[in-house]
């Protein structure tokens, strides 16, 4: 669904600029800072070896689970929900997108409740990449239609034109302040056109986040066709399965197709190998109440936002601040088939879940099972009988 880009007040700008760590009391008490780190849960300490020898993730962009499971333009998407694992119970952390890439490799939103990744700079902060490499894990992120100058809001540039293919905010690596300084970091944010190469490699990355550009992640937003580009044009939706909504869902679904398919042929594909595919948020249908969402639920220590806050909207009654329900696909090699869990999740939750599997600590919320974040094993092993 389309998205507005509202420009910030002046205080609003700032408060993302200095970025303040504190989530509201409201979305619970931790017994550390949201910025250290806490040990890994029990189920993750008693596993000598990781579970998962690679993990994928896949994100898309502001579409709801009822908008996408059974919808007729998203035949594969509701396959593999349907023949794999699929959390019924899946929010994400909040709105809008960038707080949710944020929060999905740091375990946290900062305070962030825009897009304005031009605040951000670059945000010191303990993440993902940080924890990997400190235990030899190897990642790569690999984003479609990475321009040249990685640090670009959006790109590729075409004849001197700068096309909004790929969008910075998508790129949560590129937020970090300990990653853009190290050039050796950010040799592993990569273009999605060397993913088949590297899975194919002597040392294939274990864990791969993958954004697809905004022609295949259904967020949409090109109104011109772009040579080279074959899915341009593609307008943003204005309603549920209008004619560009259902080509944005569409257009998902078949490089979805592919992008699995690129996975499970390659030899980093294993028996103890899974990909994950979520939407950071729900759709935007322009309720005036939450900032244009269709709907501002969450679990898991969302956060929680004032009434009236200028980020939201002068109708936000206050309270907790989720991303709505969306879709979580998870499928795997070994793990279970025709498989429904209704726990509650978010983006929290698996980032737990990534950290358990290779024994890391757990970054802000991330493991906060008192605030309801729990990690998501069942979607990924089938029990022992």
């Amino acid at each position: 669904m389309r998205v507005r880009l509202r420009a910030l007040p002046a205080a609003a700008a700032l408060s993302a600029a200095v970025l303040t760590c504190a989530t509201a009391a409201a979305s619970g008490p931790r017994s550390t800072s949201l910025d250290s780190e806490t040990s890994p849960t029990a189920s993750a300490q008693q596993r000598r070896t990781p579970a998962l020898d690679h993990v994928f993730v896949i994100m898309l962009e502001n579409h709801s689970k009822s908008s996408v499971i059974g919808n007729a333009n998203a035949p594969f998407l509701t396959h593999l929900a349907r023949k794999f694992s699929m959390a019924a119970n899946y929010y994400g952390v909040t709105h809008p997108s960038m707080p949710n890439y944020i929060g999905a490799i740091a375990g946290d939103n900062f305070g962030i409740q825009d897009d304005e990744d031009e605040n951000v700079v670059h945000l010191n902060r303990r993440n993902l990449v940080d924890q990997l490499e400190r235990h030899h894990i190897r990642w790569d992120a690999y984003m479609e239609s990475l321009p040249a100058d990685k640090l670009a809001r959006f790109g590729p540039v075409v004849n001197g034109t700068e096309i909004k293919l790929y969008a910075k905010k998508h790129n949560p690596f590129v937020l970090f302040h300990d990653i853009v300084r190290e050039p050796s970091r950010m040799r592993h944010v990569r273009h999605y056109g060397a993913l088949a190469r590297d899975l194919n490699s002597d040392h294939a990355p274990q864990f791969v986040w993958i954004s697809p550009n905004q022609c295949h992640d259904m967020h949409g937003g090109v109104d011109d066709h772009v040579a080279g580009h074959p899915e341009t044009p593609c307008p943003y939706g204005e309603a549920k399965d209008d004619p560009n909504d259902a080509a944005l869902k569409h257009k998902a679904d078949v490089w979805v197709h592919h992008a699995v398919h690129t996975i499970r042929s390659s030899n980093a594909w294993t028996r103890h190998s899974a990909i994950v595919i979520v939407t950071d948020e729900n759709d935007y249908t322009g309720n005036e109440e939450t900032g244009g969402w269709q709907s501002a639920a969450g679990c898991c220590d969302s956060p929680y936002v004032a009434a009236a806050d200028p980020r939201i909207s002068p109708n936000w009654p206050g309270g907790t601040y989720g991303g709505g329900l969306v879709p979580a696909i998870v499928v795997s090699a070994s793990g279970p088939r025709h498989f429904v869990n209704h726990t509650p999740y978010n983006h929290y939750s698996l980032l737990t879940t990534i950290e358990d599997n290779w024994h890391l600590s757990h970054l802000g919320h991330a493991g906060d099972t008192a605030g309801g974040v729990k990690a998501m094993w069942p979607l990924f092993l089938t029990p022992r009988r």
